[in-house]
């Protein structure tokens, strides 16, 4: 009986190694554009999606093409989500006015679920609602978990997808200054 923990053990820290270790194929790889994220070989992103916001007016994502979107899945119920939106605050006030535009699309909140939070921290982008629209999250998928976030360029490319949130040794001395710094330099490359 033992044994068989020991190996069950050293098979779940191998698994553990692996996915620290592998890249995965929604990463982004491939040759870079000279000073850009971006990849030569970036997918388009697929922005022909209408969803409901806040107030329940419609939004378009393609009325969004021509701006660098930084597109967020998250829910109001995910702890690493909550760490993420003010970093993302600070990302949409300083940048916004030269072509940044931040979307959250909550994958599973009703409206009614949203909009307190929504106020509560002070989001100044376009929070949509993602219940009935899989359809998104499998165009920018696989989305195994949340948060996942992804950084499309102003010619509509998908140039990077972060999954789960950045370390703090990735920036500052808190979750929201290692979010907005991992973010940070991928945008203004883009702008």
């Amino acid at each position: 009986m033992r044994t068989r923990w020991v190996v069950a053990a050293i098979g779940a820290f191998g698994l553990a190694l692996a996915t620290l270790v592998v890249p995965t194929p929604w990463t982004s790889r491939g040759a870079k554009v000279a000073g850009s994220v971006c990849p030569a070989n970036a997918k388009t992103a697929n922005l022909d999606f209408n969803m409901k916001d806040v107030t329940g007016k419609d939004v378009k994502l393609s009325d969004y093409k021509g701006k660098v979107i930084l597109l967020d899945f998250w829910a109001t119920w995910c702890g690493p989500c909550k760490f993420e939106i003010p970093g993302f605050v600070a990302l949409q006030e300083k940048y916004g006015s030269r072509g940044l535009q931040v979307i959250g699309v909550s994958v599973d909140d009703t409206i009614e679920k949203l909009q307190p939070y929504v106020r509560d921290y002070k989001m100044n982008y376009p929070v949509l609602q993602g219940i009935g629209h899989e359809d998104v999250q499998e165009a920018y998928g696989p989305i195994f978990g949340i948060p996942v976030n992804v950084v499309i360029s102003r010619e509509g490319k998908i140039c990077v997808k972060h999954t789960g949130l950045p370390s703090i040794e990735s920036g500052g001395d808190s979750i929201e200054h290692a979010v907005r710094d991992a973010f940070e330099a991928e945008i203004r490359s883009l702008l």
